[in-house]
């Protein structure tokens, strides 16, 4: 099912101010209802290497099982949807793609990606995330992180160590405990929620997070409206006045209409004529 006109989506990156190379990658696909962004790491410029393999690894394989499944279609097992399943084996797929080539290019020795996802589908939407790139959503005026890094930084804060204000501040936000690329194998998260109009999906890498508070992006939001591209122009150069630390990416998609899977006769009829 197309989701055009459904869906407004946008994306941007960005160098940052003190990094010499943008090692993030961004894709997002308003008619399929995929939004992607991985921040890749290592060294000899290996982390592009490893994002831009997960990006496209995954736009590829779920553009392949939009076209073919019912996304809408559950697993007994584990209780998820095809779209749920689907976004999280591309991910895994990912992983092994991006942990063979480093294990045999000298070049691209050590090097992994975080990545979270979002696939739209039927007014809801499935969101996978490794690592500590965010998925944040903007409902009635509210703003929501929706995904936990995968940091020992949020861990102290699960152990009650850190308050999440003092997390905020803290020093040592970077170091991550699950990225795609460094093992055999990944834990992949996975969460659906309904997806309704007038919601907006914000992903970002840490290059965002760690240099603009969620107060200052959710007035960002409320200040430029869905005039989305401005929102991610300012987000952007927000990151780079507080410093520009790392690479700074933004990806956004805010749901116009809402998105039901059809049903029944008139989706049969539809296939005879397309």
């Amino acid at each position: 099912m197309s989701l055009k006109g459904k869906l407004r989506c946008i994306g941007v990156t960005d160098t940052g101010r003190v990094r010499e190379h943008n090692e993030d990658m961004i894709a997002c696909d308003g008619d399929i209802g995929l939004m992607v962004l991985a921040d890749g790491m290592g060294g000899y410029n290996a982390g592009e290497v490893a994002s831009g393999i997960a990006v496209k690894t995954i736009v590829n394989l779920v553009r392949e099982a939009v076209e073919r499944e019912d996304l809408r279609a559950s697993d007994k097992a584990s209780g998820l949807s095809r779209a749920s399943i689907i976004l999280r084996d591309a991910i895994l797929r990912a992983n092994k793609i991006i942990y063979q080539t480093a294990r045999t290019q000298p070049q691209c020795e050590g090097m992994g990606t975080t990545v979270v996802g979002i696939l739209f589908f039927d007014n809801k939407a499935a969101i996978a995330h490794v690592g500590d790139s965010r998925a944040y959503r903007v409902r009635h005026n509210k703003l929501e992180q929706v995904t936990l890094d995968h940091s020992l930084l949020q861990e102290l804060v699960d152990r009650g160590f850190y308050s999440p204000e003092e997390a905020q501040r803290a020093a040592n936000k970077n170091y991550v405990t699950r990225a795609l690329g460094v093992e055999q194998t990944v834990e992949v998260e996975i969460q659906e929620q309904p997806a309704l109009k007038g919601d907006l999906y914000l992903l970002c890498s840490d290059g965002l997070s760690d240099m603009v508070e969620d107060d200052d992006i959710h007035l960002t939001v409320n200040t430029f409206g869905t005039n989305l591209d401005s929102v991610g122009k300012q987000l952007i150069q927000l990151a780079n006045d507080n410093g520009g630390k790392d690479n700074i990416s933004v990806v956004m998609t805010q749901v116009m209409e809402s998105f039901p899977a059809r049903t029944g006769i008139f989706d049969r009829i539809l296939k005879w004529f397309s």
